[in-house]
């Protein structure tokens, strides 16, 4: 029974844009923090998917205050609600300052930091940060805002919006409003999870104050900051207001763009940056002739730089990531990280223009780190705790403030010495729970390969581990296929969660990974079939050495998932069950399905025609042409609306499991992508994920 004064509880706020107040009564109470029952230390997916989640610290102008949001989870509705809290700067006074029953994104400080500005229900509104409860409606954006930035000064905003990109049946055709077809002249027709009939684009405007803070249309004057160019501002399909950014005078913004096209776009990386003058409208690309990928610009302070993110190489999504910054005066560009051996992500200028922060995966451990401009790069954090950090803003204490997580804990907000690295957290908004759970051993181990290399390997072990005990275990074979097994937190993949139920989880750094300079990650393009796979066998065959090691399952997703197809074919009786999840079976069929085809391009040698040793050895190799040496139980997992690994390739999977008699099953959500989202959905998936080990390892 619903708590009467939930129900007597009304909200105000201000909706129309165009008249006065309007009050609106909330039938239904907002999702808050849940009351988690834990049982017996064990950690389930249930909870998993109850803790909170935080995420977006901002720091208001003067530096003494942090917002941000937390999301919670109702298991039962099937859905998430993201609040909005204010702290101080050193985590004290934590207050909850919303309580709308809908998500609350991209909270912003305005002006002085007396208000905010945040996004609900694809507009802005406005409130006062000290949590009065009377919020306004200053946005009336046709198609909705996804994102947004102010100026700095806050006369102006940059956002997010949608615009149609294709023909809609009536437009050729007006006599057919009730035809659904789509005619397709061109590639990238659909893209994820999604066909591209909406693109997103930036625009700019102006911001009305007085409507600003007591409701109204607050957004004047508004332009596409593309005119009639046809391209995507930011680029999909996981581009954000990350890839913009204000000038410190507010009289330009930097922009990444892909501008190319159809099966141009399908076959390109190529992102650009490019200045644009709000002054005269004039446009300037400041990387043109780098082939690759072009990211993450960056004012400085002072105004006299721009530094950005590079890729190199066209049509490689993981090259190295190079750290420019450009003299703005002089238009000198220098590459900070050119002895630098690893990757450089979310860069963010020192308060006094005179370095950089960034974080980098070294080793498999996320760490801060700070350059001058003249490229004397420094670790902040220690590469001995293993932990994973975020990208950072400077407070007013001097210190740092940025997220962490590990594998055993999800994100909270930290603050860090910039000279000593030590950290303290901000938040705890889990630790009640995580502090009930049983704790799960770790450790690291090179493990040498068959080259005679150093393997870097995470083992997570069951809680209440006894080494004289014996032990299912499970290998996870990580996607990308470049990417790197660290130390961060997921509700998709999680380790602690599979080490709760009583497995060894074995978590390789194989060939591909990122962490570990770029011979290792380049090493595995061209070879998805050779080294790396013998790198997973090297570390199955490593641990079972050990007593306590019982029988082996595999699991992986995307080109995890195309590990164990693969696998299923060569393992010679290493293994006692395999899952794929969104796997690459068949790799010619999949370079013709999948909708961004530089990847395969790239990481295959060519097309399945091309007449190169590389692409005839791949396609030559593929996991479905090993489909006779199959023997062991598989089972198959994917989302219909997967269009980066189609569902057919899963479904093809199974089929040939079941033809040739091996034990199998296939689940399939009709309304997921190429990840399990929904709540009910992803723990349906994890209770048959471990149903199915637990038929397999589990038993004599």
């Amino acid at each position: 029974m619903r708590n009467p004064l939930v129900l007597l509880t009304v909200f105000m706020m201000t909706m129309a844009c165009n008249r006065g107040e309007e009050v609106t009564v909330h039938t239904e109470p907002p999702i808050n923090k849940p009351n988690i029952q834990v049982v017996d230390g064990q950690f389930t997916p249930e909870i998993m998917h109850q803790l909170g989640k935080v995420s977006d610290p901002q720091l208001s102008p003067d530096g003494t205050k942090i917002l941000y949001g937390v999301a919670y989870t109702d298991i039962k509705a099937n859905k998430s609600q993201r609040h909005l809290f204010v702290m101080d700067v050193d985590g004290q006074n934590n207050k909850k300052i919303t309580a709308q029953n809908t998500s609350l994104s991209n909270a912003r400080w305005y002006k002085d930091g007396e208000y905010i500005l945040f996004l609900m229900k694809g507009q802005l509104y406005s409130m006062k940060a000290n949590a009065s409860g009377i919020i306004h409606q200053v946005s009336n954006v046709p198609n909705g805002i996804s994102g947004f930035e102010l100026s700095p000064d806050h006369s102006k905003i940059y956002y997010i919006s949608q615009i149609r990109s294709a023909a809609k049946p009536t437009d050729v055709y007006p006599d057919l409003p009730k035809s659904s077809g789509r005619i397709i002249t061109d590639l990238m027709y659909r893209h994820w999870d999604c066909f591209v009939e909406n693109i997103p684009r930036t625009f700019v405007a102006d911001l009305d104050n007085r409507h600003l803070l007591h409701g109204g249309n607050a957004l004047k004057n508004a332009f596409d900051l593309l005119g009639e160019e046809p391209y995507e501002l930011p680029t999909l399909p996981f581009g954000g207001t990350e890839q913009l950014s204000w000038s410190a005078d507010g009289k330009m913004i930097a922009y990444a763009c892909r501008k190319v096209t159809g099966k141009d776009y399908a076959f390109s990386t190529n992102t650009d940056i490019y200045l644009y003058n709000l002054e005269n409208g004039q446009v300037e690309n400041i990387t043109e002739g780098n082939m690759g990928y072009d990211t993450d610009p960056r004012f400085s302070p002072d105004g006299r730089y721009i530094a950005w993110v590079s890729m190199e190489r066209g049509g490689f999504e993981a090259d190295k990531q190079r750290l420019f910054v450009m003299d703005l005066q002089t238009r000198t560009k220098t590459e900070l990280s050119k002895d630098y051996g690893y990757n450089v992500q979310s860069p963010v200028w020192m308060d006094n223009s005179q370095g950089l922060y960034f974080t980098s995966l070294v080793n498999a451990l996320q760490g801060v780190f700070e350059t001058d401009l003249t490229g004397n790069i420094r670790r902040i954090t220690s590469d001995k705790v293993w932990n994973d950090f975020g990208g950072v803003a400077m407070a007013a204490n001097g210190r740092l403030i940025t997220t962490y997580t590990s594998m055993c804990a999800p994100a909270e907000i930290v603050s860090i010495d910039p000279v000593s690295g030590e950290f303290v957290a901000l938040t705890h908004e889990n630790d009640a729970v995580l502090a009930q759970l049983k704790e799960t051993p770790m450790e690291e181990r090179w493990i040498t390969t068959t080259d005679n290399k150093k393997m870097h390997t995470w083992v997570v072990y069951p809680t209440d581990f006894d080494p004289n005990k014996k032990y299912p275990a499970l290998l996870f074979c990580t996607g990308g296929p470049q990417g790197t097994i660290s130390q961060g937190w997921s509700t998709r993949w999680n380790p602690r969660l599979m080490a709760a139920q009583g497995y060894i989880v074995i978590l390789p750094n194989r060939r591909g990974t990122t962490a570990f300079g770029q011979e290792w990650c380049d090493q595995i393009s061209g070879d998805y079939m050779g080294q790396n796979m013998q790198d997973y066998l090297s570390a199955v065959k490593d641990l079972k050495k050990e007593k306590f090691v019982g029988k082996v399952g595999a699991a992986g997703a995307s080109y995890g998932g195309f590990s164990i197809y693969y696998l299923a074919g060569i393992h010679d009786g290493m293994f006692s069950a395999f899952l794929s999840h969104a796997g690459i079976f068949n790799q010619e069929q999949m370079y013709l399905m999948t909708e961004e085809l530089w990847f395969p391009t790239w990481d295959n040698g060519g097309a399945p025609w091309d007449n190169n040793p590389i692409a005839r050895r791949h396609y030559a190799n593929s996991a479905h042409k090993l489909i006779k040496n199959w023997d062991t139980p598989i089972m198959v997992t994917h989302g219909e609306m997967d269009y980066r690994v189609p569902v057919e390739q899963g479904m093809a999977a199974f089929n040939a499991a079941q033809m040739m008699g091996v034990p199998s099953e296939m689940l399939l959500f009709p309304e997921e992508n190429h990840w399990i989202l929904k709540p009910q959905n992803s723990i349906h998936w994890h209770r048959s994920f471990f149903a199915w080990f637990d038929k397999w390892l589990k038993t004599e």
